[in-house]
């Protein structure tokens, strides 16, 4: 899962909205896509000042998520195990961590922990 920036031309007198920290004018597109590349979930249309957690936490995207509307498989057992394992949903530092989003561990986290290290 991750946002991008699409460049616009911003309306007249709306400008301000579409200004990214890119210093550009966007709106934004968020997308998911499955372990076949596929896009299984699309977002566009948010205006560029948002941000990629920003928009995942305000817009539909993200709410479908929250509200399980997604339809995400319930856990499963892996070949050679017994305890069930979450299918989740793979983000950057953006996005929150919660039961069905894997994130990597913030920067400042990673300088003594080699686990953390490998895990990202």
């Amino acid at each position: 899962m991750d946002g991008k920036h699409v460049v616009i031309e911003p309306p007249d007198n709306n400008g301000s909205l579409f200004f990214n920290y890119k210093k550009t004018f966007s709106i934004a597109l968020m997308a998911l896509v499955d372990a076949d590349y596929r896009f299984i979930a699309i977002d566009v249309g948010a205006y560029g000042e948002n941000s990629d957690g920003g928009i995942f936490a305000n817009y539909a995207f993200g709410k479908a998520i929250y509200d399980g509307r997604l339809n995400i498989p319930p856990a499963k057992l892996l070949s050679g195990t017994n305890e069930p394992v979450p299918h989740v949903i793979v983000g950057d530092e953006a996005f929150p961590l919660k039961k069905y989003i894997m994130r990597p561990y913030p920067g400042y986290q990673l300088e003594d922990d080699e686990v953390k290290r490998i895990f990202n």
